[in-house]
This record gives structure tokens, sequence and C-alpha cells, in this order.
């Protein structure tokens, strides 16, 4: 034991087991744009008017980041910045059809900004991925709590003037112009927190689980059948990847435990909003799967039927707020039909294509065993579900949208990493997951490494000569 290691015939000085390698210290620019980012992120819970704060945050992010060089932009992000270009620029020939161009315009530039912002928050995930990713769920969840306390400050009237502002149409709506959007922003931080439930201990976890009973009350309470939706199919997503990937039985006995608790509590919430008559009346009307402004030629479902007459007679589409402005009274309360709409067939075709196969690589991803696995699961499930909401709504100006497809986009491109388990995990995937989208997993014995081969791999092994070099002289 008192042999040092050696590099080419030179003594290497042995590090002590508690030496960590020194990481060069933030610069000063580098924490302020780490805490613009933070204000960034939690600036989108406040959007009572457009153009709102957090726009001008994010066009400082997008103009930023990649000064600073806290971005990593690699080959499939650009990918991925190609199609959107392209979406954009489809969108821009179909505002020449509108009849108000100006209109038309504007909303594909505001568009058109939602996709650098969403490539620039993959790029910014990608260049670190655990640290970053942290740094805006926490941002995001603590916005969401604190929309979510005032939504319910002013549906209750508990602050004087609180109903005005943080209520509309009757529906708790918080520091948002509109409850439905309300309702959707509030998914990703409901998951993230079951997810700090999950993971915490103590205190910390029964915190995080009274902040997700404020938050489902909140989304109960914005009468949006499509955050409802959108919620349950989140925790559902995020329950069954959280569980066929736990790496120990004790964490799946916690899950359904957990799991458990919330459905009681959620009964429970129901419960009590039944009380009041006010609640109970509009839950009962929300509920319902078809509204009566859903039914008829002006309804719903009236739209979407001229909608989709349009999209097969406009190969370029139409343009932008061109259809509730000329064709129906509403919008068409279906994303994928309004990209057709507006950016015509090549727009609407590549951005079902995006939405696919980020869905489909994501599901790939998410059974890797990565670093960041359990925090791509999160931000993953928020997104399917979201994904499934466009289905009901119109979701292309959602700014959370594009930061959720940022989150995915980086985390899937950057962190690539398998890290080594030492036993085997039975394998539940589905068995289409596992034959058609999913790489099946290794069937190499899984590798132990001995307390010796354990001490080398942390550190930077010693190169050794293949020919050990020799002095051959004839004099000495």
């Amino acid at each position: 034991m008192g042999h040092s290691l050696t590099v080419n015939g030179m003594p290497r000085p042995r590090q002590g087991a508690n030496s960590a390698r020194q990481l060069p210290e933030k610069s000063v620019i580098h924490k302020i744009a780490l805490a613009l980012v933070a204000l960034t992120v939690g600036a989108g819970a406040i959007v009572f008017n457009e153009p709102a704060p957090v726009d001008a945050l994010t066009l400082m992010l997008i103009v930023g980041l990649p000064v600073i060089g806290l971005v990593s932009i690699r080959p499939p992000l650009l990918v991925i910045l190609s199609a959107l270009l392209v979406m954009a620029g489809a969108a821009f020939f179909a505002s020449s059809l509108a009849t108000d161009v100006e209109r038309a315009v504007t909303h594909n530039a505001v568009t058109l900004y939602l996709y650098l912002a969403a490539f620039t928050f993959a790029a910014f995930v990608s260049r670190n991925p655990a640290a970053h990713m942290r740094l805006i769920l926490n941002a995001y969840t603590v916005a969401a709590v604190i929309a979510a306390a005032a939504a319910l400050a002013g549906y209750f009237g508990m602050v004087p003037g609180a109903d005005e502002l943080f209520t509309k149409f009757g529906r708790a709506s918080g520091p948002f112009k509109d409850p439905n959007v309300f309702g959707a922003f509030l998914v990703l931080a409901v998951v993230y927190t079951l997810h700090l439930a999950l993971s915490l201990r103590g205190g910390a976890s029964v915190a995080a689980f009274a902040a997700l009973g404020l938050m489902m009350f909140a989304v109960l309470l914005s009468f949006s059948r499509g955050a409802w939706a959108a919620s349950g199919v989140g925790i559902l997503i995020y329950g069954y990847l959280s569980f066929v990937t736990a790496k120990r039985n004790l964490d799946r006995v916690k899950l359904i435990c957990l799991t458990g608790a919330s459905v009681a509590a959620a009964v429970l919430l129901v419960g009590v909003a039944f009380e009041t008559d006010g609640i109970a009346k509009l839950l009962e009307e929300r509920a319902s799967l078809s509204q009566d402004y859903d039914e008829g030629p002006d309804g719903r479902f009236g739209g979407q039927a001229k909608a989709e007459a349009l999209i097969v007679e406009n190969v370029f589409g139409i343009g932008a707020l061109e259809f509730n402005a000329e064709y129906h009274p509403e919008d068409v309360h279906n994303v994928y039909l309004t990209m057709f709409l507006n950016a015509g067939w090549l727009g609407g075709f590549l951005y079902l294509f995006i939405a696919a196969l980020t869905a489909l690589f994501g599901v790939r991803h998410a059974f890797r065993r990565t670093s960041t696995q359990p925090l791509f699961i999160v931000a993953y499930a928020a997104l399917a579900a979201t994904l499934l909401e466009g289905l009901l709504i119109d979701s292309d100006h959602w700014r959370h949208f594009y930061l959720l497809m940022g989150l995915v986009w980086g985390l899937m491109i950057a962190d690539r990493r398998i890290v080594r388990e030492a036993r085997i995990i039975i394998d539940r995937r589905p068995v289409l997951l596992n034959k058609v989208l999913i790489i099946p997993p290794s069937r190499r014995k899984a590798r132990v490494l001995t307390p010796v081969r354990r001490a080398l791999s942390a550190e930077a092994r010693p190169v050794v000569p293949r020919r050990p070099a020799r002095i051959i002289s004839s004099r000495r």
C-alpha cells in the first residue's frame, strides 16, 4: 500500500478520498444570468396583458445566454430549429392570403419568438442538464404556488379587490387573463411537487404535499376541463413511468401510498367544493362532456368541421386569426387544426411531426437510466399531457408549452450517459414499447466493480505505456 501510481515512469501523487476536483467558481455575470433565467421563468406566471413582462425578459435571454456562453448548441437542436423556422416561413407566407395581413403577421411574429425561446431554453438545459433543470423547475413551482394562492384569495374574496383581479367569469384565473391558461400552467408544478413529495423526507415532503393540494384546488376552481384532464393525465404518466423505473420496491410502495393519499385529498376537496352552491353549480355544468356552446353549426364542434373543410381546400392556409374573424365566431379549439389554418399543410404537418416525434422519443428517453431521469419524467409527463390538451384548445401561444418543449429537448439531447447499475431491475415496460419504440435492455451481465476498480474509476486511470522506457548504454 506504500507504492504510488506512476505515469510514464514518473511518480503520481495519490489523492485523498475526500479531495474533490475543484470546479471554477461562477463569475458575477454567470450568477446574474442564472438569476435572470429564474426571474424569467417565474414571471411566466404573470400574464394579465400581452405583451407581458415575461416576454421582455425572454428576449433578453434569447440574446444574452448565447453571448455569455450558457448554451450548448448541438446538431440535433439545429435540426429542430430548422424545422421551426420552416414552419414560421410557411405561416408568414399564409399571412399574405389573409384579409388582415398586419394582424396575421403580428401573430406569426409572436409565434417565431416562442420558437426561438424554446430553442434557447433547450440549449440552456443542454449546457448543464441537472443544475439548469432544477433551477427552472424550482422557479416555476414557486411562481405556480404564488399564482395558485392568489387565485384562491381572489375566488374566496380573502383580500379586498382580489376577486376582480384574480377571477374571470366566476372562475379562478390567478395572475392570468384566461382561466384555461392558468389551469394549464399549474400542471407542470403539480407533477413536480408530487415528485418532491416522493423524493424528499420529513417536513420537506409534507410541505411539498401541501403545495400540491393547494395547486390542485386552484386547478379545480379554474373550471377548465382541459386543465382537469391535463392534470390527471400528467399525474398518471408520471406515476406509471416512476413506478416502472423505480430503483427499489420501497419507492414503488411510497408512490402507491402517496397516490392513494392524493386521490383521497382530491375527493375531499371536491366534496368540500360541492358544499358551496356556486361552486357546485359550476362543477356540474363544466363536468359535462358537452356544453350548449359545443353543439350546433356555430358551436365548438361545428367550428372544427368548418376548419377541416377549409384545410382541405387551402393547401397554403388562410392566415393566422383569419378563422374566427371571417368564418366562425370562435377559435378552432384544436391547436393541430389551427396550425394547418395558420401555416398551411407544410406547417401543419411539421407541427404534427415534431409533436409526435417528441412524444415518441420522450418515452424512449424516459426509460434510460440517466442522471436526470426523474426530472425528465416530470417534464415529459407535463408535456405529454399538454400535447393531448391541444386537442381541446389552441395552445400555440402558451409560453409554458414552449418552455416544456425546450426542457424535454434539452435533456434528450444532452443527458444520454447511462448510469450503470450493479443489479438488474425487472423490465416492466409494455411489449409494444420494448419491441418497437424502445431499445431493448442490454443482455450483458451487470458489471460489479471491486473496491480497487471502483477507486480507480473515481479518478483518471494512469496511462501505462505499452513498452516501458529503457536506457541502454554501453558507457556507465
